[in-house]
């Protein structure tokens, strides 16, 4: 693949002694094949490989809950926390269910390179490999040229993808905080993540992906995760209009204690996100957790000190701010990157970013409450990009493509042409579904809801 490079690690453990016994008796005698089943005569799995990822999906779950709702949280004024703590919180139980009923399958079945098909709704046989507790690796894309063998069960890739479906729509909401209808809030995540999300994941992340067969490189997400929820941000900030007061009232956090924990969960949980995508306890997974502490690190600074600098004071705000923003741009390069290369995308993003969440979007006058596009859009696209620069190729080689994929002017321009699809793709159907929602039941609050706060118009609860 083109995009996740998943590798096959060695195999652990050999079949039991039951299994061997099975296998002989269903071979000689020739019984049915409900007696001889798949998990005897399927790939084993890599213990742990299949350790790993479920501390990855569990570290990946945790961005969005508690972390990414501590840290939408702090930002917002006081009579509006709760509405974006729930925000979060919804959106991680209504997009399980959207993935379990149709998003997995229209993202990693084959179908076609455009879209996968339904034959997985509702994870429609995941069960069917399982024998006495027992599971086997899978493949995915096994009905396409570009099969690849998993060393996981299938339940726990579809798991670790689904916190990826979870956390995206989330991070859209930074961008309306405090003016969004919570209604028309989840009717648009359960759309979009249906139209929008899952293509992209698909063209980029499925063997047959037609992005994944350009050649594009994104490891955990720079377009997938990141541009795309960026693009959406600023599509809603623009359609929905600025907040009541905005430049004139006091719009200032109502505690920046939650959203430093935010982004200290925010951090750590990344790891499951960027050396989890490796699908395995291997060094790929070590290269790309260095990386990402390196490039975190690098833009937490960069953004510090331009801050310093340019106002004459380092902010709270400012430097959890910049270490997001290196979370992001690494996002996409993880595992394609050395260490010294991740510091320069960090310390380019760090500047990059505090650029485009004040000067930017002052000068452009748009309302991306809590800097959705600032940070993940732009972020995503200055990572994208320069992992088209300084991949390095013997991280992601192969039997099959022994270079690997290489910085240079060709693979630019191959991120370029992803970067430019989905900022299109998302783009156009974001306004056209936030339209259609607007005209049928409403996108904003009203101007009275706003003035008292969405904690107690919206949900009827507030703090006291």
């Amino acid at each position: 693949m083109a995009s996740r490079s998943f590798t096959v690690s060695p195999v652990s453990g050999g079949l039991n002694r039951q299994a061997v016994i099975s296998a002989l008796v269903g071979g000689i005698l020739l019984l049915p094949s409900g007696f001889a089943h798949a998990a005897d005569a399927g790939p084993a799995i890599d213990t742990g490989d299949t350790a790993w990822m479920l501390i990855s999906t569990a570290l990946v779950l945790m961005m969005t809950i508690p972390g990414l709702a501590l840290f939408y949280a702090g930002m917002v004024r006081k009579k509006n926390v709760l509405a974006t703590l729930m925000q979060s919180f919804a959106l991680c139980c209504i997009m399980s269910i959207v993935w379990m009923v149709a998003g997995y399958s229209l993202a990693f079945t084959t179908g076609s390179p455009w879209i996968g098909g339904l034959s997985r709704m509702f994870l429609n046989g995941l069960g069917a490999h399982i024998h006495n507790g027992s599971d086997i690796a899978f493949t995915l894309g096994a009905d396409s040229p570009n099969a690849t063998t998993m060393t996981i069960p299938e339940s726990i890739f579809m798991m670790f993808q689904m916190t990826f479906a979870i956390i995206t729509p989330a991070l859209i909401s930074g961008a309306y905080a405090e003016r969004m209808k919570f209604s028309a809030m989840c009717v648009f995540s359960i759309i979009w993540s249906l139209v929008v999300y899952a293509p992209i994941a698909h063209w980029v992340w499925s063997p047959i992906g037609w992005l994944a067969g350009l050649g594009t490189a994104d490891f955990a997400g720079g377009t997938v995760v990141h541009i795309n929820a960026g693009i959406a941000g600023l599509v809603c900030a623009l359609v929905l209009g600025r907040r009541k007061g905005f430049g004139q009232d006091d719009l200032s956090p109502f505690n920046l204690t939650y959203a430093i924990i935010g982004a200290s969960l925010l951090w750590v949980g990344w790891f499951g996100f960027n050396a989890g995508s490796a699908v395995g306890a291997n060094g790929r997974a070590g290269m790309a957790m260095a990386t990402t502490q390196i490039a975190a690190a690098g833009a937490g600074v960069a953004w510090m000190l331009a801050e310093w600098l340019r106002t004459g004071k380092p902010t709270v705000l400012g430097v959890i701010s910049g270490a997001v923003g290196g979370l992001v741009a690494i996002t996409p390069a993880a595992g394609f990157v050395l260490p010294g290369s991740a510091l320069i995308i960090g310390l380019i993003t760090g500047v990059v970013c505090f650029w485009s969440a004040t000067s930017l979007k002052h000068l452009l006058g748009y309302d991306d409450s809590l800097d959705a596009f600032g940070v993940h859009g732009v972020g995503g696209i200055v990572g994208a990009l320069l992992t088209g620069v300084f991949a390095y190729g013997p991280l992601s080689a192969t039997d099959a493509n022994p270079t690997g994929i290489v910085g240079s002017l060709h693979q630019l321009v191959v991120q370029s042409e992803a970067v430019i699809v989905t900022i299109l793709w998302c783009g156009a159907i974001s306004f056209i579904l936030l339209k259609l929602i607007d005209m049928t039941m409403g996108l904003r609050v009203t101007a009275d809801q706003e003035l008292e706060g969405l904690d107690m118009s919206l949900h009827g609860e507030r703090i006291n």
